[in-house]
């Protein structure tokens, strides 16, 4: 098929180049013309495991270029996926800019265009926005959903680090659909995956996502609270999780129950928000999800004292992406972390493997510009470095290096673990180690 991807962040690069290389023409857009270029050079925009050979292949087979106009990747595709971003505004409400902006786009494109065209939306946002919203911003230009032109809602699944493997082993797909036609046009674009296939009304699409996302962040939520008891009435929690997790009758799936640290990064943070601010406004109360977000900041907080506790002022952070082999730093806990404790006055370094600053972009780099705008003078070029510098050293990553160079026993910095290390079993029988939640 001839497809067009609005939008190349995470998911729409990830999106586009999957695509293509499944045998689509595809033409990804963005309004960014550092994302265009580099993609047209063959390179990927993001950092995700596989992806850069993906564009490479797809971008020198010819079935993968780029664009920042809209009209002209509306007018050479039969579908478009809309992936542009629905961060969250100051109140916590969705906010839906980006969304009504590349509608109107699509609109006027679609006006001059002959034949059917399909616009799915990819981006992740409430029930109502895609009838209520966009629906009527296209009419406005291009006639009758479901007549003169389709439109479905297809959440993603893909979860960042993994998103390539996700994309080719997805959990589930899900088709929320104004019409058959529709729907037929997105489970085309899937043929041969695996995973059941959903098809569904269109505001049931919208809300499944929320109910994924806000239901992962419960349930990292409560692993971390269970943790916190279970240390501080000297249980191992890992080891009551790993009786809890094995009744697969009663108990669900262990993805997310193992007490780690705080979640973060562009999705379940915004959505928990999003979703507890629209049940206020319909005066549905939420006392669970209101608290997830509070409950996260206070495991966050643990880690803070922590280093508190230690005495030392000097601090070292491996790790500052929200999720490991990623270089997105949005709303990462970790980048939150070192925003408190340069904040408080520590003398900190940071090392993370993915981080550059000359190759962050577009809403990745205005997040940290803004939260840590000190972070050139943080970023250390190596493991070795923050191990000389610090008396203190946070573990946030499962980087191998990073795990390898890490001292054993006293004399050394003091180790606080923020993931469970492999050898925190070892590690909690000597000085110098303080586990987060175990």
């Amino acid at each position: 098929m001839r497809v067009s991807v609005l939008g190349l962040g995470y998911v729409g690069c990830v999106s586009a180049a999957c695509l293509a290389a499944s045998g689509h023409e595809v033409i990804g857009v963005d309004v960014s013309k550092v994302k265009v270029d580099l993609v047209n050079d063959g390179k990927a925009p993001v950092v995700e495991e596989r992806i850069g050979d993906i564009v490479a292949e797809a971008v020198g087979s010819g079935r993968l270029r780029a664009t920042d106009d809209v009209r002209d990747a509306i007018l050479n595709s039969d579908v478009s996926l809309v992936c542009v971003g629905t961060p969250s505004e100051p109140n916590g409400s969705l906010c839906t800019t980006y969304l009504e902006r590349v509608a109107e786009q699509i609109g006027a494109a679609l006006a001059e265009r002959e034949g059917r065209h399909t616009v799915v939306f990819r981006s992740t946002m409430l029930p109502g926005t895609c009838m209520g919203l966009l629906v009527p911003i296209l009419e406005k230009h291009a006639g009758t959903a479901g007549v003169d032109f389709g439109v479905a809602v297809n959440p993603e699944f893909l979860r960042e680090g993994t998103s390539v493997r996700d994309y080719f082993d997805p959990p589930k797909t899900v088709i929320g659909q104004i019409d058959d036609a529709s729907g037929d046009v997105v489970a085309s674009l899937y043929e041969g995956l695996p995973g059941e296939v959903f098809r569904v009304d269109v505001p049931v699409a919208e809300a499944i996502k929320y109910a994924d996302n806000a239901f992962h962040g419960l349930k990292i939520g409560f692993a971390n609270e269970l943790g916190a008891v279970c240390q501080a009435l000297g249980v191992d929690s890992h080891q009551v999780i790993d009786v809890f997790l094995a009744d697969r009758k009663l108990n669900v799936s262990p993805a997310y129950l193992r007490p780690g640290f705080a979640f973060g990064g562009s999705c379940l943070p915004k959505d928990l928000r999003s979703l507890v601010h629209a049940a206020r406004r319909a005066d549905v109360s939420v006392p669970i999800l209101s608290h997830v977000l509070p409950s996260n900041e206070d495991h966050l907080q643990r880690a803070v004292e922590l280093v508190e506790r230690t005495g030392r002022r000097k601090a070292g952070l491996f790790g500052l992406s929200f999720k490991p082999g990623t270089d997105d730093l949005r709303e990462s806990p970790l980048v939150e972390l070192a925003e408190r404790l340069y904040g408080k006055g520590y003398d900190l370094k940071i090392y993370d493997a993915n981080v550059s600053l000359s190759r962050l972009l577009g809403a990745n780099r205005e997040y940290i510009e803004t939260r840590l705008p000190h972070l050139a003078q943080l970023l250390a070029d190596s493991v070795e470095e923050v191990l000389d510098h610090a008396d203190v050293c946070l573990v946030g990553t499962k980087d191998p290096d990073v795990l390898s160079a890490l001292p054993h026993g006293d004399g050394g910095p003091v180790i606080v673990d923020l993931i469970r290390l492999p050898d925190a079993e070892t590690r909690r029988t000597e000085p110098g180690y303080v586990g987060l939640a175990w």
